[in-house]
């Protein structure tokens, strides 16, 4: 038997005990053992809760269990998290956690204490919820180069896009209706400023190049600026617009954006609608594959943390050898890639003026808006920053992924 303390027993927490014991008996025999939730650390009190007499209020409970041996973390945030991670492998205990926050900061810390400990730190759940990405860049593609990682990483700001496209809603209403149906936070700057999503590509930017790529280092922007009109615009050039988070090596130089993207109507992510999550992987032997699914949601990403569980127990005693270093990993530029450019302007704007900053363009018109849109030649971040400058107001620029 072994023995298992969560800590959080919020929407995850709750969907991780739920898992382990609605499916105890499969599990049990997938891992050779029985796995018990012995502990729960939370500071509520949960009357009527078949669960209520395992929740503890302070860490020292299960700190000082001698019969804990995974810890699994659901609390979210760096703190109090971090503290009692770290401490919990330090005392030689495996942990499993869905803290994307925790990962993308201390991942390369607490993978290394693992080690020294011969103990685990697994954290599939902590990009894409349900969706099985972590191990197979971590072990199904490790004979590969990994040169482009692109994303749909958040579930939240992908309903709203997909709502907008197909209805014609303007932003404000589908954040409205997002939140009315529990897919958007009452705060919900992590999801629709990108943050969330920048957190995600730095786990797997640093999981697949091995070193620490920190997420203030990746150039981020939200979907607020993007318009129903942007949308007209975006079918008249067969494309769509996703916020993704990419990252990918050109030139021996490595490059890491978040951002909403034009894509083509045809490209793998194009079919990625509403919640649903996809991360798109090219290495440089396996060419190119997707991971699908559900990004969030309290049973999916439950699923993903148990399967951690699973594997804790399957390797007790045993570091399953993941390569993140601290060292940390500097990103190029992204200013000095070369990519395309769509851009809205006023209609007072002349072709005449837009080329003589821009050079040649492709004009783009749709019914009923009365604007000067144009497509872009080939040009750097600067370039185009510097082209922009040269105007009053930039109604809108939307990047085209190449």
């Amino acid at each position: 038997m072994v023995n298992v303390a969560v800590l959080g027993y919020g929407t995850i927490g709750a969907g991780v005990v739920e898992v382990l014991q609605t499916n105890a008996d499969s599990i049990e025999k997938k891992a050779g053992e029985r796995i018990v939730v012995k502990r729960i650390l939370d500071l509520r009190e949960f009357p009527g809760d078949p669960n209520a007499d395992k929740v503890v209020h302070d860490y020292k409970v299960i700190e000082e269990d001698e019969d804990i041996q995974i810890v699994v973390e659901c609390m979210g945030g760096l703190e109090p998290a971090y503290t009692f991670v770290k401490t919990a492998l330090l005392q030689g205990r495996s942990v499993a956690t869905s803290n994307k926050e925790l990962v993308a900061k201390y991942g390369a810390e607490l993978i290394g204490i693992a080690e020294e400990k011969k103990v685990n730190f697994l954290f599939e759940a902590s990009v894409g919820g349900g969706i099985p990405i972590i191990r197979p860049l971590t072990q199904c593609l490790t004979a590969d180069v990994i040169e482009e990682i692109s994303g749909i990483l958040n579930g939240t700001t992908n309903y709203m896009l997909t709502k907008m496209e197909e209805e014609g809603a303007d932003f404000d209403a589908v954040l409205k209706e997002a939140q009315e149906k529990g897919y958007a936070e009452l705060h919900p700057e992590a999801d629709i400023e990108g943050f969330d999503a920048c957190r995600k590509i730095a786990i797997l930017t640093s999981l697949a190049y091995g070193k620490q790529v920190d997420f203030e280092d990746i150039h981020t922007e939200g979907i607020t600026n993007i318009t129903a009109e942007d949308f007209l615009y975006a079918r008249a050039m067969k494309k769509c617009i996703k916020l993704l988070g990419k990252s990918w090596s050109d030139d021996g130089k490595l490059y890491a954006l978040v951002c909403p993207m034009l894509i083509d109507q045809y490209h793998p992510l194009a079919g990625v609608k509403d919640v649903f999550n996809a991360i798109f992987v090219h290495g440089n032997m396996v060419d190119d594959t997707m991971f699908y699914g559900q990004g969030a949601g309290r049973r999916p990403t439950a699923s993903a943390v148990a399967a951690d569980v699973v594997d804790c127990v399957k390797h007790m005693g045993t570091h399953i050898k993941i390569i993140w270093e601290q060292e940390k990993l500097p990103l190029s530029d992204f200013g000095d890639f070369r990519r395309r450019y769509f851009v809205r302007m006023p209609k007072e704007v002349s072709l005449d003026a837009v080329e003589k900053a821009f050079g040649p363009v492709e004009p783009v018109q749709v019914e009923g808006v009365v604007e000067t849109a144009f497509v872009t030649g080939i040009m750097s971040e600067k370039e185009y920053h510097a082209a922009a400058d040269q105007f009053d107001t930039i109604l809108n620029m939307i990047r085209i992924d190449v």
